[in-house]
């Protein structure tokens, strides 16, 4: 969801992924996308241009192919607010070659599972990251994202702006992480958590 080619959002680190899914569905939440696995390749230029500028390039695989570019983050006092162009793909190999082809490089790869509900104006979606769980909140405004969090019961002070790729690499330099990827196999022998990073549960 995106309003006027910009996301809105924040996301909180959780405890119990069930428990605030149980919370949601109580609260009327409606299902929109059922648990998916996503595989997301994140590209940038050999001299690694696109990260230097807060910028992603990304071609996700779940149930279809999505082409994405973010913006620079625009981290307020609240949320995160990037620009972003999305649209889908109808061949992933293809667009992964297309890419290569432009002189784009693979920089990293990441995995989630992700289940999408509604709830009111909001798009909550829960993901089971390889580092731990977290809820998304996006929404077309800050008012409307810290509504939803108070109604999940959500610590507001505990949320998160950073990107998933950008926790990950602050936490390779906390704690000496050798994986270069993030995915559930290269992070399947690490067993601690990222309050290491600084980050507070918000359930």
């Amino acid at each position: 969801m995106n309003l006027d080619g910009q996301e809105i959002e924040a996301k909180f680190y959780l405890r119990d992924l069930a428990a605030i899914e149980r919370r949601l569905q109580s609260l009327g939440g409606e299902l929109v996308s059922p648990r998916v696995k996503e595989i997301n390749l994140r590209f940038d230029t050999p001299d690694r241009r696109l990260g230097t500028n807060r910028q992603a390039l990304r071609l996700r695989m779940d149930s279809v192919a999505r082409l994405t570019f973010k913006g620079p983050q625009a981290l307020g006092e609240t949320v995160s607010n990037r620009q972003e162009i999305e649209f889908e793909v109808s061949d992933y190999q293809a667009a992964r070659q297309f890419l290569e082809a432009l002189g784009f490089v693979l920089a990293v790869s990441y995995e989630k599972y992700r289940t999408t509900y509604s709830l009111g104006r909001a798009e909550v979606v829960l993901d089971e990251m390889p580092f731990g769980s977290f809820i998304e909140i996006e929404a077309g405004g800050v008012e409307e994202i810290f509504r939803t969090a108070r109604q999940l019961g959500l610590d507001w002070d505990a949320r998160c702006a950073e990107s998933y790729l950008g926790l990950f690499l602050r936490l390779k330099a906390a704690v000496g992480l050798e994986a270069e990827n993030l995915t559930f196999n290269e992070l399947s022998d690490w067993q601690g958590n990222l309050t290491a990073i600084g980050l507070k549960f918000a359930d």
